[in-house]
């Protein structure tokens, strides 16, 4: 079934070349959060993975990320907690550095986002090189969260980066819907 439910999703998911620079190919859900069928199943598979970790928040990054975190977390009648570009909250943060494909970038969440010993589940869209992913589970655990998985909709495993967070963060389950080898 989870083959079948990968290859359902990547019909939906459209690539758009040279975006958003030349030679990236853009990898676009939203076609994919517009089949309701499509959007509810990945949902609920996340839910089910996500309900076997037994967490106590969730956390999702911004901004593509809150969009498949925010229904877990109603799924699971838990709570949401946020990851943001620097500058996004208005309330004492924590920070750290989030280099990226593209740039340098800083990944912040308010101090009181997560309780010490809390156990986190992290959600965004995608995983291309692990460094992103590796941010935000480094900020997690700066405020003291135990990060019990992190799911993703679509990984790019010809960048490695699953290799990349397993190597930097290996008590981290991950899980990850649609693989794209190349």
């Amino acid at each position: 079934m989870f083959d079948h439910l990968q290859d359902r999703l990547k019909e939906k998911i459209a690539e758009v070349p040279d975006f958003p620079k030349p030679g990236i190919n853009f990898k676009d859900i939203t076609p994919l959060l517009q089949s309701a069928e499509l959007y509810h199943q990945v949902i609920d598979v996340l839910t089910e993975w996500a309900r076997e970790r037994k967490p106590q928040i969730i956390v999702g990054i911004e901004s593509r990320g809150f969009l498949f975190a925010a229904p877990l977390a109603r799924d699971l009648r838990l709570g949401l907690a946020i990851i943001r570009k620097k500058g996004k909250l208005p309330r004492q943060t924590v920070l750290v550095k989030a280099p990226n494909e593209y740039a340098l970038e800083y990944f912040e969440m308010h101090t009181d986002a997560i309780q010490p010993g809390e156990k986190v589940i992290i959600v965004d869209d995608l995983i291309a090189t692990g460094s992103s992913s590796i941010s935000a589970i480094d900020l997690v655990k700066k405020l003291g969260g135990e990060v019990v998985g992190f799911g993703a909709v679509i990984e790019l495993s010809f960048l490695q980066g699953r290799e990349a967070i397993s190597q930097a963060h290996p008590d981290v389950e991950i899980l990850t819907l649609v693989n794209y080898e190349d």
